[in-house]
Order: C-alpha cells, then sequence, then structure tokens
C-alpha cells in the first residue's frame, strides 16, 4: 500500500469534515473525551498557513491531522522548547490498521530535523488509557495526564472543560 503525506487543499475540505465526523462517532463509542465540531473558518486558516494534512493511502485520504510550532496554551512554559506539536488524528475507519500515528511520526521525525527541533509533541484527552497506550508503543512518554488549559475562543471547544495528557518524543 502507498501512503503518502500532503499539504490538505480547500478542495479536500468536506473529505476532511467527512472524517472528523466520524472520528467524533468513535470517540463517543469509546470514551467520555471527544472533540465538539470544528469550524470552516478554522479549517480553512490552517490550510492555508500549510499546517493542515491529508494522509493518502493508494492516493485516497484516509485520514488527516495538523501541525504547529507554537503550543503555549497548552504547553505553556514547556512551550518554548524548539518541537514540533502535532494535533487532530483523524483516522478513517476503513484505514484503521494501517499504523497510520507512525507514518505520521516518521514524517514528524523528518520535518523536526529539517527545522531544527528536539521534540515532537501532542496531547489527548485524560482517561482514554488505550489510545495513551498506542502512543506510548509507537514512541511517545507520557509528561503529564493531568493538564488543564486556560481556554480562549482560538482553541477548539473541546479544550474548555477538560483535563488532557501531554505526549513527547525526543527528536
Amino acid at each position: 500500500m502507498l501512503i503518502q503525506i500532503q499539504n490538505t487543499t480547500h478542495s479536500d475540505i468536506p473529505a476532511i469534515f467527512s472524517l472528523y465526523d466520524e472520528a467524533i462517532i468513535y470517540q463517543k463509542q469509546v470514551g467520555n473525551n471527544y472533540w465538539l465540531g470544528f469550524g470552516v473558518p478554522l479549517i480553512e486558516k490552517e490550510i492555508s498557513e500549510n499546517r493542515h494534512f491529508k494522509i493518502l493511502l493508494n492516493g485516497k485520504i484516509g485520514g488527516t491531522f495538523i501541525i504547529t510550532l507554537d503550543d503555549k496554551l497548552i504547553w505553556k512554559l514547556a512551550q518554548d522548547d524548539p518541537a514540533l506539536y502535532i494535533h487532530r488524528i483523524a483516522t478513517a475507519q476503513a484505514s484503521r490498521g494501517n499504523d497510520l500515528v507512525k507514518h505520521i511520526i516518521e514524517w514528524a521525525k523528518t520535518y523536526a530535523k529539517q527545522h531544527q527541533l528536539s521534540f515532537i509533541r501532542m496531547d489527548t484527552g485524560s482517561g482514554n488509557q488505550r489510545l495513551i497506550n498506542y502512543y506510548e508503543r509507537c514512541g511517545f512518554t507520557i509528561i503529564d495526564t493531568n493538564t488543564t488549559v486556560a481556554y480562549t475562543p482560538e482553541l477548539p471547544a473541546h479544550y474548555e472543560n477538560g483535563v488532557f495528557t501531554l505526549l513527547e518524543m525526543v527528536v
């Protein structure tokens, strides 16, 4: 199977929202932490900033994620470290089992090295131990399991009242 990671385009937006909808349904089935949805302007902004990516499996979108180099609202003082932050990984149900997160990690390692970044970081809702264990098996280390976020409207709504686990990987 050919797996490629490319920048998302504006024409991909309907497929991306389909992935998000599918992910939210799955998140609700497996736990009590789930995304509360995203607006088109947010996705358009991320695409325009070249931070939104799609994962193609044999030419078809099978997953998506975004990146940022600044995550002070979630990582607070630690965000001063040179790091790549991965957010909003969504995998189509038909694409599960293809270890897309491991492909994202390999892509992220290359990106981090090219940009002299020391860490790859991510967060996830605390309490989804199965997902956290998977991220650990992928090479991430848990940094904190009880992070709360001072919510601002620039963050997606699911950060407003949640508790999060922070994970990182040294590049």
